[in-house]
């Protein structure tokens, strides 16, 4: 499966965006997706997961309660709702996908940046 993120751009603190993760290759339901982040001089961080069927989501601490990751399996998209968004939330954002049953996000997207600065 190929992943593209997209949907970052500069924002202020307090707003709102919300990224995409557009699918392409073998059916997207096959996978588990996940959203990471990766803030400047630093390493990678988990944001968000959700299993193939949307029966469960995961959150990463920071971004709990402000963050919704969701999924389309018929449009081959996942989604990612930022809101209240924060300077420290400024990272390039990268979509991934995991095999249904595997332990590890094998395939990765091109990030997209979201910068969140007054």
């Amino acid at each position: 499966v190929q992943l593209q993120a997209s949907g970052g751009g500069l924002v202020e603190p307090g707003d709102s965006l919300t990224l995409t993760c557009t699918a392409s290759g073998r059916a997207f339901r096959n996978y588990n997706v996940g959203w990471f982040r990766q803030a400047p001089g630093k390493g990678r961080e988990f944001v968000a997961r959700i299993t193939w069927d949307v029966a469960n989501t995961y959150y990463g601490d920071s971004v709990k309660g402000r963050f919704t990751i969701s999924r389309d399996n018929r449009k081959n998209k996942a989604f990612l709702q930022m809101s209240s968004l924060k300077p420290e939330d400024t990272a390039v954002y990268y979509c991934a996908a995991r095999n249904l049953g595997g332990d590890h996000f094998g395939y990765w997207g091109q990030g997209t940046l979201v910068t969140v600065s007054s």
